[in-house]
């Protein structure tokens, strides 16, 4: 840039004097030289020589160079200054010491790369839902060390998002994940044995951890704990577990289907929101109903409900021991009957009422009266358990009946069983297996001699009656209601419970368990539960908002945004790096808008080296929390 002048009459002075215009000069698109104004001085009142130091010293700082020996002339610096501001601030020169860092980084397009793209959207979302439930201020609080919360929630993050060893979670943190660069835990220090440690230390404050989220909960989503859900599950052990003192064979039959599998009892009361009011592991022998009086005196100090809750349960744990138990704790309580009621009457003051189910069946709702107890009686008819029942029954029936005419045709078989003892084994056997269905008939085996020579089956009445009865259930409860939508509606909610145990198996990978010893099993059943508040959480407002997916679904849409390096040459033979998340696509925002979270975990990260030097950059970044 230089000064240029013009004669023109000055009208203060009156005189015919230099009018002086800072300007530049550029090569149009027809490649001609023309000349801009960048800057109008006017008529000047000092030495046109000093126009030429501050055109120097204009100059120097559009080109970013310094002078050895500062100028001695102040007012020509104090006029550079002036000049200066008035071109930034007019917005005509396109080079401050902004500006010149971009000119500085124009990279050559030929030169750009991408490197160590990972995923950040699912592990930002969990991240800021930890955030949200005041997790890692509840561990300061506690005494843990900043390190040790870093860690915290990078584990608690990635069982969320990758339920799986400590080994794989590992791997998969250093491989493929960005989560590190949220939680600012650094990335080299990740072990499997790390991992393990924090899983132990977080299990050590089970209780405290699990009183603050509940309390959180209820706070954030206004949830008063009228009513809350008591259930149990199971998962199994791959392994002997020889010295565990909590794996056991399953009493009964075991819920995985696992019979040659040691099992331990996860319990879990829930509210009807789904959130864990609290959770206790038993050995694997524990029976259902022996497990309330272990919970009940625990579940007042976890809800924020003073007055009777309603503890709504399935028929396994409702024996008559159980409900005195609740009633003698002050609790209500709603469940179905652990045996079909026969003796009953319609009471005449009820009506029937119809409600449609979920898949679309038409359920009958109709209260009964019975001398067997006091409680209100609900009896419910529904056509989907009607076609369950009876394919289950159909099922059975041809497997019993299969079994009795193998036992019958090795009776004419050469070589097949026909002693009298050995044939009522069999029948025996198969009697144990389908015992439903055996009590519907009366076998007689003939005989002649020691050895049986034919099998005779007939069906009883009882088949007929049973017909009737497939699709019925009762739902008793203490409560004095006058209304069975009611009723049913509180017994529906246990369907919740059921889904937060299939999102813990399923999802998040509590089943099955690798660990050989007991403190590592009981952490790693802890850690499932914590990662369960994230997703509960996370779902929970998503339903608020009508969004309504499973939480796999939920990874995989949060997935597709990703964190990336590109980095370029630019015309000073320097590496330009910069570090930033692409954009999250529709269906990504959709779920951040519905959160109310932001969209980026950071904002772009910037580093200029010497080409030669540019092999030596780790993949370590320093986070910075974007405020957009």
């Amino acid at each position: 840039m230089y000064f240029k002048s013009v004669v023109r009459r000055n009208p203060i002075s009156k005189e015919q004097e230099g009018y002086y215009r800072l300007v530049e000069s550029y090569r149009n698109v027809n490649d001609r030289i023309c000349h801009r104004t960048l800057l109008n001085i006017g008529f000047i009142d000092f030495e046109v020589e000093k126009l030429n130091t501050i055109k120097s010293l204009l100059n120097d700082r559009l080109n970013n160079k310094s002078h050895l020996f500062e100028t001695s002339d102040k007012q020509a610096v104090q006029l550079a200054d002036q000049y200066w501001n008035q071109l930034i601030s007019n917005g005509k020169v396109d080079v401050s010491e902004q500006s010149y860092e971009k000119k500085k980084r124009m990279v050559d397009a030929d030169t750009i790369r991408n490197k160590d793209a990972r995923e950040v959207g699912a592990e930002w979302m969990c991240y800021q839902t930890l955030d949200q439930l005041g997790v890692s201020e509840k561990l300061s609080q506690l005494g843990w060390k900043p390190e040790q919360v870093q860690l915290a929630m990078t584990q608690l993050v990635s069982r969320a998002v990758y339920p799986y060893s400590e080994n794989r979670t590992s791997r998969w943190i250093k491989e493929n994940s960005a989560v590190c660069e949220i939680t600012s835990y650094p990335i080299e220090k990740i072990t499997k044995d790390k991992l393990y440690k924090s899983a132990l230390d977080l299990y050590s404050i089970k209780d405290i951890l699990e009183q603050h989220l509940s309390k959180k909960t209820n706070e954030l989503f206004d949830i008063k704990d009228k009513i809350v859900l008591y259930d149990l599950t199971n998962t199994y052990f791959e392994g002997s577990k020889r010295a565990s003192k909590i794996a056991e064979f399953a009493k009964n039959k075991s819920k995985e289907k696992r019979d040659d599998a040691k099992i331990i009892v996860l319990a879990m009361v829930v509210n009807v929101e789904g959130f864990i009011k609290f959770s206790s592991v038993f050995e694997g022998k524990k029976s259902d109903s022996a497990s309330l009086e272990d919970i009940i005196d625990k579940l007042r100090i976890y809800t924020s409900n003073s007055q009777r809750a309603v503890v709504v349960m399935d028929a396994g744990i409702a024996t008559q021991e159980n409900l005195d138990l609740l009633v003698s704790k002050g609790y209500d309580y709603v469940c179905v009957s652990r045996s079909k009621i026969k003796d009953y009457t319609i009471d005449p003051k009820g009506k029937i009422q119809k409600v449609v189910s979920k898949s679309g069946d038409t359920i009958s709702l109709e209260k009964v009266i019975t001398k067997q107890t006091s409680d209100y009686i609900l009896k419910v008819h529904s056509p989907g358990k009607v076609k369950k029942e009876r394919s289950m029954k159909t099922q059975f029936e041809q497997r019993f009946l299969q079994n009795i005419a193998k036992i019958e045709a090795s009776l004419h078989k050469k070589g097949g069983t026909k002693k009298m003892d050995k044939v009522q084994r069999r029948i025996g056997r198969a009697i144990e297996k389908y015992p439903s269905m055996a009590k519907h008939y009366e076998i007689e085996v003939e005989q002649k001699g020691p050895l049986a020579t034919k099998i005779k089956l007939q069906r009883k009445q009882s088949y007929k009656t049973d017909e009737v009865q497939l699709g019925l259930y009762f739902i008793r409860t203490n409560l004095k209601v006058h209304d069975e939508k009611m009723v049913w509606d509180i017994y529906n909610s246990i369907r919740e419970i059921e889904s937060s145990f299939r999102c813990l198996k399923t999802d998040l990978g509590l089943r099955p368990i690798y660990h050989k010893n007991d403190s590592s099993t009981l952490a790693h059943l802890h850690l499932g539960l914590l990662a369960y508040w994230i997703v509960n959480t996370i779902r929970h407002q998503l339903k608020r908002k009508g969004i309504s997916c499973n939480w796999q679904e939920i990874i995989r849409i949060t997935n597709t945004q990703k964190v990336v390096t590109t980095y370029g040459q630019n015309t000073f033979d320097e590496m330009i790096c910069v570090r930033r998340c692409t954009d999250p696509r529709q269906k990504v925002k959709e779920i951040y808008n519905a959160l109310n979270y932001k969209n980026y975990p950071f904002t772009k990260i910037k580093s200029v080296v010497h080409k030669s030097e540019f092999q030596k950059i780790g993949s370590q970044y320093l986070r910075g929390i974007d405020d957009s």
